[in-house]
């Protein structure tokens, strides 16, 4: 069986690395109970992280680790095919170079941190007293309201606002996975 060659924006590997680790955590909050055993709350998953080692063979080697490592310094996240996992959009969160590279063999690790798909235009700042009511974009909502989150709001806080039940609230906005999390310039739908 062939396997696709790894991708990660402008750069395949010559050759897919020879190790691989996907790793995938669940966050837990630990709540101390005054003479009693701990409370364990659940907050969620957490980013996949795919780690891996491998070499870069032959008169160019070092060249390839040096492109790799010119990939690495691009900002931003990109697009990473794997040859056995789903194509996902990440972070290269880490390269390491193992031993003392030689001109023809170059040993190295490296760490992507997926994406999650959220923020598609990355973190905005939002000065304190700019949430509010805005206008949809989305024509087939008819009147439907959406609030802009400013510094300092909670779901409760908007629902009172608007006059509708929180629980309705959490229902018009599945994107919010954690209702207690919001962050300054979400876009929160109003029924």
């Amino acid at each position: 069986m062939k396997l696709t060659p790894m991708r990660f924006k402008e750069f395949t590997w010559p050759h897919n690395p020879e190790v691989y680790t996907v790793e995938r955590r669940r966050r837990i909050a630990v709540h101390p109970v005054p003479f009693g055993p701990c409370v364990m709350q659940e907050l969620g998953g957490s980013h996949q992280v795919l780690k891996g080692e491998g070499v870069f063979v032959g008169e160019d080697a070092y060249g390839r680790f040096q492109e790799l490592a010119g990939v690495f310094c691009q900002e931003g996240p990109g697009l990473l095919v794997h040859p056995v996992w789903k194509a996902e959009r990440a972070y290269f969160a880490a390269l390491e170079a193992v031993e003392e590279p030689r001109p023809d063999f170059v040993r190295y690790r490296f760490e992507f941190w997926e994406d999650g798909g959220g923020y598609e235009g990355g973190l905005q700042a939002v000065e304190a007293g700019e949430g509010g009511e805005t206008a949809s974009a989305a024509p087939a909502a008819g009147n439907q309201r959406v609030h802009t989150v400013g510094k300092g709001d909670t779901l409760w806080g908007i629902a009172k606002r608007y006059g509708v039940e929180l629980s309705a609230l959490t229902q018009a906005n599945p994107q919010i996975k954690n209702p207690n999390l919001i962050y300054p310039g979400e876009a929160v739908k109003v029924p």
